[in-house]
């Protein structure tokens, strides 16, 4: 890039440029709410199809929002990443017509592997609580510019 940017605008550069090929998470009606450094919060509302046999969100399309929103922070610094290692505890239902919302956070980032957590919420209460371990890949999101050859 010509112009240098902030983390978080940088950040965000990287979060426009991943979500142009996120098919999954647009397809399911997620939205990205912010993004920062080492940072991301995206909402998705449960709809019908995303309910299970016991009428309550079916805890897939829950971990998905959380493994997108922590795909959105562990790719924020321009280094491309995927998941390594993923867990989450249900702590209440989602329900039909909830707007959940996750937010990721970095805990760590050293080498090549990073470490997140991300809280599903709906209003203020907690749905679940996900970790994510992220690991770098070859490649970058945006084209990177030598300070050098300026």
């Amino acid at each position: 890039m010509n112009v240098a940017l902030s983390p978080d605008e940088l950040a965000r550069a990287c979060a426009d440029a991943m979500w142009k090929e996120d098919d999954a998470s647009k397809g399911l009606g997620m939205k990205i709410v912010e993004v920062k450094a080492g940072h991301a919060v995206m909402s998705m509302t449960v709809l019908p199809h995303m309910v299970n046999g016991q009428r309550i969100a079916h805890g897939g399309f829950i971990f998905l929002l959380a493994d997108s929103t922590f795909a959105f922070a562990c790719n924020s610094r321009n280094d491309r990443a995927v998941a390594a290692q993923c867990d989450i505890t249900f702590i209440r239902p989602g329900k039909l017509g909830d707007v959940l919302v996750a937010t990721a956070r970095e805990i760590s980032r050293t080498g090549r592997s990073g470490i997140y957590d991300v809280r599903v919420m709906t209003g203020d209460t907690v749905i679940a609580e996900f970790r994510g371990h992220s690991r770098l890949i070859a490649g970058t999101w945006l084209p990177v510019v030598d300070a050098q050859s300026k």
